[in-house]
C-alpha cells in the first residue's frame, strides 16, 4: 500500500517543500500560508467599521495653539504663516472626524497657497509640520508636472506619492495632507496664445483643478502611465488638504502697482510708503497672484492666501542659535561626533548674518556661508589629534573671502 504524502490543504505544497507543515483535524496548512493569512486578518482590521484607519495613522486633534508651539521649537518668526497653517490642519482634522449626518452642514476643505520669498521657511514650515502629524504628509515638487502625453510626471503622481508614505493604504491616503511646492513654476508664460504649448504651465494648473476640489482619480501606483497594463487605484480627493507654496518672484512689482506705493502730493505719507516698501507681501491677495500667471479656477480653490515676511538680521541671527535642529547645534554636533569641541565668537555670528543679508540668499544662504567658512576646518581636523576649534572672527573673514561669494554679490 502506498504511503500517503502530507500536504498543504491550502497551497498544496508537500511536506518536503516546507518547514513546518501544522495539522488540523481534516488538513494541515504551512507556515507560508500561516503567514500570508496573518496579513489578510491585519489588512481588513486596519480598516473599522466607522471608516477610521488604524495603520499607524491613528487621528488625534492637536488644537491650534499646540500646532503653532511645535512649530516655534524649528521656525523662527512667521506667525501669521503658522497661524494660518495651524488652524487649517486643525479644521482639516475635525472635517475627518465629522460624521455625515443627514441635514447637518458639511464642513468643505480650505486649501492654502503660501507666498514667500526664497530661504524664508516655507518647505521648513511643511517638513516641521509633517512631524507632529498622524495623517499621511507628501510633500511633492510642482516643477516636474507636464500635461498628459507628454514626457514628465502626470498630476496623478501626487497621489501616488501620498501612497507610497502610507503603504498603500487607501483609506489613509483620503484622509492625508499633500504640500506642493514651487506651485509659482507653473504658472502661465504669458497672456499671448503661443504656437508652442505651455506643457508645464497652464496645462498642469488645469490638471491640479478637479485633484483640488474633489473627485475621484485612477492612480497609477508606481506613478505614471509608461506602464498600461498596471492596476489602477482609485483614491477620492474630496478629504485631502492641499497647501501650495512658492517664492513667485516678481510678484511684489505686481502688488506696489496695486497698492499704489509711489503717489506723490502733499499729503503723502512718505514714512508709511517707505514701510510698505520693505514688505509688500504682507498685502498679496488672489489678484495679484492672478496677474502673476495663476488661472482663476485655481484660485478659487485655494482660498486662504498667507504670505512669509522677509528675514531681517534679527531673524536671522536667532535662526543661527535658537531652534532645536539650529545651525549652529549642527555644526557643533558633527565636530563633537569626532571628539572636537567647537566655540564660535558671538562677532562670527554677526558676520554671518551681515553676509547673508548682502547676498540675500535668506536662511538657505547661512548655511552656505557657514560651508565656506569651516569647510578647511572639516577637512583637516579630523586627521589631526585636535579635541578643541575655536572659530574667531579673523579665521572667518580669511576664509570666507577666499571663497567663491564674491562672485554672488547682489548689485
Amino acid at each position: 500500500m502506498a504511503k500517503t504524502t502530507l500536504h498543504c490543504s491550502f497551497c498544496g505544497r508537500s511536506r518536503d517543500e516546507v518547514k513546518i507543515l501544522i495539522a488540523g483535524q481534516e488538513g494541515h496548512i504551512c507556515e507560508n500560508c500561516v503567514d500570508h493569512a496573518q496579513e489578510i486578518i491585519e489588512q481588513e482590521l486596519s480598516t473599522r467599521q466607522d471608516g477610521t484607519s488604524t495603520s499607524g495613522f491613528k487621528l488625534t486633534v492637536k488644537k491650534p495653539i499646540e500646532v503653532k508651539k511645535f512649530l516655534d521649537e524649528y521656525i523662527i518668526g512667521q506667525d501669521d504663516a503658522k497661524k494660518v497653517l495651524s488652524v487649517a490642519v486643525y479644521n482639516h482634522y475635525k472635517r475627518l472626524q465629522q460624521k455625515p449626518a443627514e441635514g447637518e452642514v458639511e464642513i468643505e476643505k480650505s486649501n492654502i497657497v503660501m507666498v514667500g520669498e526664497t530661504g524664508t521657511g516655507k518647505t521648513l514650515l511643511a517638513k516641521t509640520i509633517a512631524r507632529l502629524l498622524n495623517v499621511p504628509f507628501a510633500i511633492v515638487d510642482a516643477t516636474v508636472f507636464t500635461e498628459a502625453g507628454y514626457v514628465g510626471e502626470d498630476v496623478e503622481s501626487i497621489l501616488t506619492r501620498l501612497l507610497q508614505v502610507c503603504n498603500y493604504d487607501v483609506n489613509a491616503a483620503e484622509k492625508g495632507i499633500v504640500y506642493i511646492d514651487e506651485i509659482d513654476k507653473i504658472a502661465r508664460k504669458g497672456d499671448n496664445p503661443s504656437i508652442t504649448r505651455d506643457v508645464s504651465g497652464e496645462g498642469v494648473q488645469q490638471g491640479l483643478l478637479k485633484l483640488l476640489e474633489g473627485t475621484d482619480v485612477l492612480v497609477p501606483p508606481q506613478g505614471g502611465r509608461k506602464h498600461p497594463e498596471q492596476k489602477l487605484i482609485k483614491i477620492n480627493t474630496q478629504n485631502i488638504l492641499f497647501i501650495c507654496g512658492g517664492a513667485f518672484d516678481g510678484v511684489d512689482k505686481v502688488i506696489a502697482r496695486r497698492v499704489n506705493t509711489n503717489a506723490i502730493g502733499f499729503n503723502v505719507n512718505k514714512e508709511l510708503q517707505e514701510h510698505m516698501k520693505k514688505n509688500l507681501l504682507q498685502y498679496i491677495n488672489a489678484t495679484d497672484l492672478k496677474n502673476f500667471g495663476l488661472i482663476p479656477e485655481l484660485l478659487g480653490r485655494l482660498p486662504v492666501v498667507t504670505h512669509l515676511n522677509p528675514l531681517d538680521a534679527p531673524t536671522l541671527r536667532a535662526i543661527l542659535t535658537e531652534p532645536k535642529n539650529s545651525l549652529m547645534r549642527q555644526y557643533k554636533k558633527l565636530f563633537d561626533l569626532e571628539g572636537i569641541q567647537l566655540t564660535i565668537d558671538d562677532e562670527v555670528l554677526d558676520f554671518m548674518v551681515e553676509k547673508a543679508i548682502e547676498y540675500k540668499l535668506g536662511a538657505r544662504g547661512l548655511r552656505s556661508i557657514c560651508e565656506s567658512i569651516l569647510t578647511d576646518a572639516m577637512f583637516e581636523l579630523p586627521s589631526s589629534k585636535e579635541t578643541s576649534f575655536h572659530l574667531d572672527l579673523e579665521y572667518a573673514r580669511l576664509k570666507f573671502d577666499k571663497s567663491k561669494f564674491n562672485l554672488l554679490k547682489v548689485a
